[in-house]
């Protein structure tokens, strides 16, 4: 029976998706990378909550839930702040300017080099972090919650493999022939039933834990684990609360304000109104995110007396205790939209950067709008191989999938922001400045997480070994403890960054004032509720830090 839903539900997806693009002009750069700019505002909301809320974050986060509590909500909360910020700022710029891809804007603002090194930088992030890991971390909670390997008999990480090619190969399909439309569509579908099959999670759970009562379960968590309800993380918490005013600010407003995979969504949207309200929504159903991805985490401690010995295992191993058999085939389908989302979306994303930003400059100056989808769409299918050859290869990875995702994305996340909010807000800002800042970054964040830092932590461990300690949990705090937070670590970086990008250009100056035109490709006039709706979202967030400090 199970099974059976599954495959009824995720075939529902796919003909619903199939006739809501079958009228968009694939052919056309605008129709196949942007939906045609026809994207709606519940679209664009459902699209943007579905491409990031993915296995890696549900998995990931309440793995950090289940060791750490509800702190990791702060990459949860804090997007709804950047997603405001998106709406008011950079969105109305976007669509003014008429671009596609963020690398454009680079062209036009800074040339051709420019240009060059984000998109390759964009692409190297989808193919080295979150393609695998969205495969990675959809495929371990597939075999985990479905007991894939004892079914086809064979050990974990054979299983992992099939599982992945599984999901990357109807991903690709999806992606590749599908266009944003398509994927679009899909998204805001998945999205209701991702929202209610993952409610589902923790009311089952806080039952399992409250005798049949969600009230009582919720009474037993909060009295037997207070300290995993304080939101302001320790120094020695994976996010210190210092940072939410340093590397988490530009974490969450990268991702939600230039990351290309996330902002083509608001790109696509039929006019300006439509995408902020689009914005808006999602900030809003964000807020409420940590249901979904946190308090399983802290409920899966409780159910299992934190008795797991891998973290990164409480969400799925949660879901297969409480989750009632009839649900199964259900949850199974929306967890599976959710996976092939996230990575369809980049997968999409990073056709649409190939083919506009890289082939028709480098490959074919020449060449007609069909052979650019055609050349992208190659390059998609060469892009998801390569993933799904790399995604099994993290089974087991250190500090559990989440937090190798977020310090691996906080090479590229720094100096590509820092150099749009610049490009955005001065004038002769040039763009040799912008080149030495973006490699100055990448080089410097790299050394710094990989190379100076096991060193350090090494040479902490020794002196804490020759002074007496033992303990192997102790030895692993005092690694720790003796380099600050990757999240600081952006923050100094992206200071950094702005001092290189100002000073450089005090020497070599743009030769003329950068000046945005309006392309009038949409409309661009703000939608009329968009001030109410952003102070209350703000100010929902201050109240939720405020209630669990």
């Amino acid at each position: 029976m199970g099974l059976i839903t599954f495959a009824a539900f995720t075939l529902l997806v796919a003909v619903i998706s199939y006739f809501a693009s079958r009228k968009t002009d694939e052919t056309t750069s605008d129709g196949y990378f942007l939906g045609g700019r026809s994207l709606t505002g519940p679209v664009i909301a459902g699209s943007l909550l579905l491409t990031n809320l993915s296995t890696e974050q549900i998995i990931g986060t309440n793995g950090v839930g289940f060791s750490e509590g509800i702190l990791i909500a702060a990459y949860e909360i804090v997007a709804a702040v950047a997603m405001v910020f998106t709406a008011f700022v950079l969105l109305p710029k976007y669509l003014k300017g008429g671009i596609s891809t963020i690398p454009q804007f680079l062209e036009k603002r800074y040339g051709k080099l420019t240009k060059t090194i984000v998109s390759i930088l964009f692409l190297m992030a989808y193919a080295i972090s979150m393609l695998p890991t969205v495969l990675y971390s959809g495929a371990l909670a597939i075999n985990t919650m479905f007991d894939i390997p004892e079914r086809m008999g064979l050990d974990p990480e054979s299983a992992l493999w099939v599982t992945v090619w599984g999901i990357g190969i109807i991903g690709s399909i999806y992606a590749i022939f599908g266009g944003l439309k398509a994927v679009a569509v899909s998204d805001s579908i998945n999205a209701v039933g991702l929202i209610v099959g993952g409610l589902l999670i923790p009311v089952f759970g806080l039952m399992a834990v409250g005798n049949g009562s969600v009230f009582e379960g919720l009474n037993v968590v909060t009295t037997n684990l207070p300290e995993k309800f304080e939101i302001l993380g320790g120094p020695n918490s994976s996010v210190p609360w210092t940072t939410l005013f340093t590397g988490m600010l530009i974490v969450n407003f990268y991702y939600w304000g230039t990351n290309q995979a996330i902002i083509q969504r608001a790109l696509g949207a039929k006019n300006l109104a439509e995408g902020q309200k689009g914005l808006c929504l999602a900030a809003i159903i964000k807020i409420l995110g940590p249901i979904i991805v946190v308090l399983p985490g802290v409920i899966a401690f409780e159910y299992f007396n934190g008795n797991l010995d891998n973290a990164d295992e409480a969400y799925p191993m949660l879901v297969k205790a409480v989750l009632p058999t009839a649900f199964v085939g259900f949850f199974a389908a929306v967890l599976f939209g959710a996976i092939l989302s996230s990575f369809n979306s980049a997968l999409n994303s990073s056709v649409t950067l190939f083919g506009l930003d890289l082939y028709k400059q480098y490959f074919n100056a020449n060449a007609s709008e069909k052979q650019v989808v055609r050349a992208g769409k190659t390059f998609g299918i060469f892009l998801a191989i390569f993933s799904m050859a790399i995604a099994p290869l993290l089974y087991g990875v250190e500090g559990g999938i989440f937090n190798y995702l977020q310090e691996l994305n906080g090479s590229f996340s720094v100096p590509i922001l820092a150099i749009i909010l610049v490009g955005y807000f001065s004038k002769r800002v040039s763009g040799k400045a912008a080149n030495i800042a973006i490699v100055f970054a990448v080089v410097t964040y790299l050394v710094t997480l990989y190379v100076v830092k096991p060193i350090i932590a090494d040479n902490a461990v020794a002196a804490a070994e020759l002074s007496g300690v033992t303990d192997a949990s102790e030895l692993a705090m005092v690694a720790k403890d003796a380099f600050p937070s990757f999240l600081h670590i952006m923050g100094i970086i992206f200071v950094m960054v702005l001092f290189i990008l100002f000073t450089v250009s005090k020497f070599f100056p743009r030769q003329t004032d950068y000046l945005e035109e309006y392309t009038r490709q949409v409309d661009i006039t703000p939608w009329k509720y968009l001030k109410p709706a952003g102070v209350v979202i703000c100010i929902a967030v201050v109240s939720i830090y405020i209630y669990f400090s």
